[in-house]
């Protein structure tokens, strides 16, 4: 009876997965954060100091290629959307994308760059940058479209993003943690590990809070969960503000440690929203017929991706305006051309190695493709008429500006007293005080998010009843 049961379950597209599946579909969010997270945290700070680019410069090229991306991410979601290859119709562009990939990460950083003209160096900086960013939406949108098409069980969902951020994670520990271990190893010199700690441990909460996600959720309620983590955020940033500002940083680094781990928590809402990707995907086929699960994560990836490059546009501009020149303050990170080009080029190799688990290990149970190819017009239309869409997507936006803002100046603060006091106040405002204000933001979104677990039962129930 049992068997039966399960087998009717699986026709209407509720399958259980196997924990092999999990960790397969996971490890290609590991695979990209390897080269995303060293783009995220890192490439500014080469840019200005390894390169030694103008800043103003470096806010203007982060945020016109984001702006490309922004167009060019609906593009490709349209066109994987209508399309359905042979080898997957997501699970294919992991390995067709993949290999260039690899390939534009490791030009990302040459080694001869730091040795030729100002020109050059911005001409350069600008191709590489673009043309990595535009393979990595072609990889990443369809990365993301797995998800959705492996189940439409809700609990199976919910594992299958902890197990997927429990990689993404793992990824961005390694590449926060170990891009400065590696460079130091390059160069030959002493690792400053509260730096490399405090960079990294705000990571921590993931491997413990993912896994134990179904049961927090029991427990707290969905929406309760998100702002019991947003509320030891808050307090983990009023900590490392207080510090800062009023103590030494050096003389306290315990409880820094501990404070950078609670910011952790409640920026853990970020990878926690993409659990709400495959709702929305369930509540546009249960208006429109279709399950446009490309489209979505690329409207997603736009969101997401428009976070990051606002972070990125604001986080040199305005410290190069108050007065904090990276290129002139001593740098955080040694600045030897070869130790970054090196580093990236093992992240990025072995970010190759889990695409191709990735593809070996996911399998897409439900895919559909429209009868009509998918139009702008319609994608345009299907975020207005989805209330939930633009709820998700506004979150994506500020979570992730709150998540990245931060990054490549997280490396200055456990050395605050190095600098001068403009820059330990811009150091202070981008790694405490914008990140707080805008948890504040995501705490309202979430409260105006309109699908509770019970709305989607009844919406996945009628899906069902259509099927028969």
């Amino acid at each position: 009876m049992n068997t039966l049961f399960m087998e009717t379950n699986e026709q209407k597209g509720f399958y259980k997965l196997s924990w092999l599946q999990r960790i397969g579909f996971g490890s290609g969010d590991l695979a990209q954060n390897l080269i995303f997270q060293t783009v995220a945290c890192y490439l500014m700070i080469y840019l200005t100091t390894v390169l030694k680019i103008n800043p103003a410069f470096v806010s203007g090229l982060i945020l016109t290629v984001r702006l490309i991306d922004c167009f060019w991410s609906p593009v490709v979601g349209r066109y994987i959307d209508n399309r359905n290859p042979k080898l997957g119709k997501y699970r294919t562009y992991l390995l067709y994308g993949g290999i260039p990939l690899t390939i534009a990460a490791c030009l990302l950083m040459l080694p001869q760059a730091a040795e030729w003209s100002m020109t050059m160096k911005m001409i350069y900086a600008t191709a590489s940058y673009t043309v990595l960013s535009m393979i990595y939406s072609v990889v990443n949108i369809p990365y993301g479209s797995i998800m959705a098409s492996m189940t439409r069980d809700n609990d199976e969902v919910l594992i299958l993003t902890s197990t997927r951020m429990v990689c993404a994670n793992i990824g961005q520990i390694v590449v926060q943690a170990g891009f400065p271990i590696g460079l130091a190893m390059c160069v030959h010199s002493a690792i400053n590990w509260n730096q490399a700690v405090f960079m990294a441990i705000g990571t921590i909460p993931a491997f413990i809070i993912l896994p134990c996600l179904p049961m927090l959720k029991r427990w707290l309620g969905k929406k309760g969960l998100y702002y019991t983590l947003l509320v030891v955020g808050l307090v983990g940033f009023a900590i490392l503000f207080t510090i800062g500002k009023f103590f030494q940083v050096e003389e306290y680094n315990t409880l820094v440690q501990i404070a950078k781990v609670m910011t952790g928590v409640g920026l853990l809402v970020g990878s926690l929203m993409w659990a709400l990707v495959p709702e929305v995907i369930t509540e546009a086929e249960y208006r429109t017929g279709n399950r446009p699960a490309a489209t979505v994560n690329a409207l997603a990836g736009v969101a997401f991706k428009a976070g990051f490059s606002i972070a990125g546009w604001i986080t040199p501009l305005v410290m190069g305006w108050i007065g904090f020149n990276f290129a002139e303050e001593e740098s955080a990170l040694a600045t030897d051309p070869m130790a970054w080009f090196t580093v990236t080029c093992i992240f990025a190799i072995v970010g190759f190695v889990l695409l191709m688990l990735c593809f070996k290990g996911s399998k897409e149970n439900i895919t559909t493709t429209p009868e009509k190819p998918v139009s702008f017009g319609e994608m345009w239309q299907e975020f207005k008429a989805s209330k939930c869409l633009q709820l998700v997507l506004s979150i994506f936006v500020v979570v992730f500006l709150a998540s990245f803002i931060s990054g490549p100046v997280n490396a200055y603060y456990t050395e605050l007293h190095k600098y001068s006091a403009i820059a330990q106040n811009a150091i202070l405002v981008f790694t405490c005080i914008i990140p707080a204000m805008l948890l504040l933001v995501v705490g309202y979104l979430i409260y105006k998010y309109p699908l509770t677990d019970e709305k989607l039962d009844e919406i996945n129930k009628e899906i069902e009843a259509r099927n028969k």
